[in-house]
């Protein structure tokens, strides 16, 4: 596979997130494989708006930006097609060509981000 970013990294809780909802969406790693190649690319390489990820605002965060994912394909979740329902959070770090993967629900179990966490890892790099 062609790397596209210098660096996808993952928070500890992003790891625990994926690994509780692979086991009720099988394909989901494969699923976030295809997301981080297509989307993220065309997203953050090619400026190519997808109307399915947004900048996270009201956070206080300057650096790194925080983005939700809201159009994420999951084959698992038949016939839903992108607005599965799954949602990611990621930092990208556009100066160092780094997407951070902080968090993966699934929106039938939780209804927004964990701010909390955001805050928790981002507050002081932008301060």
């Amino acid at each position: 596979m062609k790397k596209i970013f210098c660096e996808v990294r993952r928070l500890a809780e992003f790891e625990k997130d994926l690994k509780k909802l692979s086991k009720k969406f099988r394909t989901l790693e494969e699923d976030l494989d295809t997301f981080i190649q297509k989307q993220l690319k065309l997203y953050h390489k090619l400026h190519i708006p997808n109307k399915g990820i947004f900048h996270i605002s009201g956070l206080g965060i300057l650096y790194p930006k925080i983005y939700k994912a809201k159009k994420f394909a999951c084959r698992s979740l038949k016939s839903t097609g992108a607005a599965s329902g799954i949602r990611v959070i990621y930092a990208y770090y556009e100066k160092e060509d780094i997407i951070e993967l902080v968090e993966i629900y699934y929106k039938g179990e939780k209804e927004n981000e964990d701010r909390e966490r955001i805050l928790k890892y981002y507050r002081h790099k932008s301060d």
